[in-house]
Formats: structure tokens, C-alpha cells, sequence
């Protein structure tokens, strides 16, 4: 059929077509229900002048429900015999629109501001790969700065951990990384039947709307590698959890203190903003 979304026969005919099997390890789980589809691209919310990445469009099922609801869609596709085939499948089911794609050949993992051709991007709706997701809008949150928002679709584990607040039994380093970027929250539940193949797991939608980092004069990396020290060892006390970071329990209990944070406190129960802090109260120790 020409024209309107693809679904479940459309998509196993292209994946023959182009000699595609899903990869497991690229975390290939194609959408296949055109409901799921409309549904993802009204939760955007999105205006008539944002630009939108979409990370591994695949045959194109959400592609073309975002196209006539953008300026324009920058597609980041890993796999080249996908990348080469979603251009034809945009000019053949939304002939209107394909001037308004550029797909490009790369890791959303690795990709710089630089390597995105036209204007910036102003907002992130993908269905991720779940082996990769929480690293991939970390990393494009980070490197483009111009993304004011998004909704991604992952791993529904994944979801709860990473809206998850502090005290959450699942709250841990991707809950407090994606707050110091952006307020996040679970947008709804996907039903894993929606996916070609059918994954072991459900998805859900977790939306963000980028804000100010509580702590402009505290670089992204010194407060991160508060984060990660806290919550390698989740049941210690942070006295004893940054011990290694700070170079002894003694300077832990030190910093702790400067900064206001009760040194048999748990990483858990603190908010970025609080790790912010710390961090803080290290470079000021420092200088």
C-alpha cells in the first residue's frame, strides 16, 4: 500500500526485501502498530518548527508519523542497509514529505553537533534500542545543547529508573544524570505485542523537557563522578561510598559536611542538587 503508516506485513516484506533479520545485539525491536505510532507522536507534542532526531528509525514506522508533524526529521541510523531504504520507503508511503528527511549512517552513541547537517535539533522522539538507551540521551542531551525537549520509548525497567525520584527503590545513576538536564516522567506503558519481533520485556514512554542544571558554576563531570561513586556501592553510607573519590572516609565526612550532607546518609536519598553540592564542596577544599 502507498501512502499512510506502515504495518506488520509492509514492515516483514521490507525486512525481505533488504535481507534484514532484527539483531540482538544492535537491540533491534521494530514497531509494527500504526495506533502506538500516532499515539507517540501526540505525546511529542510537537510544533510545526521543530526539527526532530529520531535514533534508529529502522523501517520507518515512527519516520513517517513524525514527518508531517515537523519542519523537518533527522533520522540517525546505525545500520546501513536501513539507512539506505528509508529515504525509498518515505518517497513511496509520504510523497509530500522527503525533502523534510535527512538520514544519516552513525552511532547516536558517538554523533558530534557538528556531524548534524541543517539546522540544530529541538527535540529527541525515538523508540531506543534498550541495550543502549540510557547512554544515548545522555550523550545527546550533552552534546546538543539546542534539544529543549523529547519522548523516547525504552525498556520499561528502564523507564521507571530513569524518572525514578530520590528514596526510589530504583533510583540510581540514570534518575539523577537525567535530572541534572532535564525534569523527566513516565508518559504511559507500551505493550511489547507492538513490536516485530516481540521482545521479552514491556517499553514505556518517558518524556523530558530540558531546565537549567541546579549548579551552573560546578562542571557536569565533577558532579557525575559524585554520582557514580555514591551509587557504586548503594548500601554503603556516603562517608564510606566516597571514600575512594575523595581519597579517604576522613575527607569524605569533610566534604559531606561543608556541603550540608549527612555523611551516613545513602546516595539514594539525595537530588542532584545535593550532589551538586558536594561536588562543590570538593573544589572549594581543593583550591
Amino acid at each position: 500500500m502507498v501512502g499512510g503508516l506502515l504495518g506488520p506485513g509492509e514492515i516483514r516484506e521490507l525486512a525481505r526485501r533488504l535481507d534484514v533479520r532484527p539483531s540482538k545485539r544492535l537491540g533491534q525491536n521494530f514497531v509494527t502498530d500504526a495506533g502506538t505510532v500516532r499515539r507517540i507522536v501526540s505525546l511529542a507534542a510537537l510544533q510545526p518548527g521543530d526539527v526532530v532526531l529520531e535514533v534508529g528509525p529502522g523501517f520507518g514506522s515512527l519516520t513517517l508519523g513524525l514527518l508531517p508533524a515537523a519542519r523537518h526529521v533527522t533520522a540517525i541510523e546505525v545500520d546501513p542497509s536501513l539507512a539506505a531504504a528509508l529515504p525509498v520507503t518515505v518517497a513511496a508511503h509520504a510523497p509530500s514529505f522527503p525533502q523534510r528527511l535527512t538520514v544519516l549512517t552513525a552511532d547516536a552513541a558517538r554523533i558530534g553537533a557538528r556531524e548534524l547537517p541543517g539546522d540544530p535539533p529541538t527535540a529527541l522522539v525515538a523508540n531506543l534500542p534498550y541495550n543502549v538507551a540510557v547512554p544515548v540521551v545522555l550523550h545527546l542531551l550533552a552534546e546538543l545543547p539546542t534539544l529543549q525537549r523529547g519522548l523516547v520509548m525504552v525498556q520499561a525497567e528502564v523507564a521507571d529508573r530513569m524518572t525514578a525520584p530520590p528514596g526510589s527503590r530504583v533510583y540510581g545513576v540514570p534518575s539523577v544524570k537525567l535530572a541534572w538536564y532535564a525534569d523527566s516522567r513516565r508518559a504511559g506503558p507500551v505493550p511489547r505485542t507492538v513490536f516485530w519481533p516481540v521482545p521479552n520485556v514491556d517499553s514505556g514512554l518517558v518524556a523530558f523537557t530540558r531546565r537549567d542544571p541546579p549548579a551552573a558554576d560546578v562542571p557536569r563531570a565533577e558532579v557525575f563522578a559524585v554520582v557514580d561513586a555514591a551509587f557504586s556501592q548503594r548500601r554503603k553510607t556516603l562517608r564510606a561510598a566516597l571514600a575512594s573519590w575523595a581519597g579517604s572516609a576522613a575527607d569524605a565526612e569533610r566534604i559531606l559536611r561543608a556541603a550540608g550532607v549527612d555523611p551516613g546518609a545513602r546516595g539514594e536519598s539525595l537530588g542532584v542538587a545535593e550532589f551538586a553540592r558536594i561536588a562543590r564542596a570538593a573544589t572549594i577544599g581543593r583550591s
